[in-house]
């Protein structure tokens, strides 16, 4: 009967915990201050996702498992497991362009070897050694926010790579060393 009663309360906290209203941050002195809650729009798959991936310092497995599945290699529908500080970034930055509530449109998650390469041999602003195909770089742009806004704001973070690709209109972000790069700007733009 405990069992039962205590596999029912697990159950519920799960089925809460992804069905929760989107609110954005919380404010600091409630309950709900330690939840990170990500918002996301695949371009590629039209799926969304709005989902509690960490509380406090700790990351949700279930959550990630979703995250990984929903940045999936949408050319293959090959899964791998993202780093989560990727979600970390994506959730800090649309906070620091004032949007922490934000809808992000995702354009590119994981990458295969083939895609990698199947991308290259139609542009050269695709790397070799990408870190999409290692789960580690997100492709993003939020609507409302201009892309040299949103690229700006992820170099203040100081946290791995950023890229901009104003053509394009996306920015670039992961969770390698940091580094920055603009593929397609002009002087004026770098």
């Amino acid at each position: 009967m405990r069992l039962t009663f205590a596999l029912l309360s697990l159950a519920a906290c799960m089925f809460a915990t992804r069905s929760l209203p989107s609110s954005g941050a919380s404010p600091p002195d409630s309950p709900d201050a330690n939840v990170h809650r990500l918002r996301l729009y695949h371009t590629h798959t039209g799926e969304r996702i709005d989902i509690v991936y960490r509380r406090g310092d700790t990351f949700l497995p279930e959550a990630e498992q979703q995250l990984d599945y929903f940045l999936r290699d949408h050319r293959t529908g090959e899964i791998k497991h993202y780093d989560p500080r990727a979600f970390d970034i994506l959730s800090d930055l649309a906070a620091s362009v004032g949007h922490p509530a934000a809808e992000i449109q995702i354009i590119c998650g994981y990458r295969t070897s083939w895609s990698n390469e199947f991308l290259r041999a139609r542009s050269s602003g695709v790397a070799r050694n990408s870190l999409h195909m290692q789960a580690h770089a997100i492709d993003i742009r939020i609507p409302g926010v201009d892309t040299l806004t949103l690229r700006n704001a992820a170099l203040r973070l100081g946290r791995g790579g950023v890229g901009y690709y104003p053509r394009s209109g996306f920015v670039h972000v992961d969770t390698g060393r940091v580094r920055v790069w603009c593929y397609g700007c002009t002087s004026s733009q770098n």
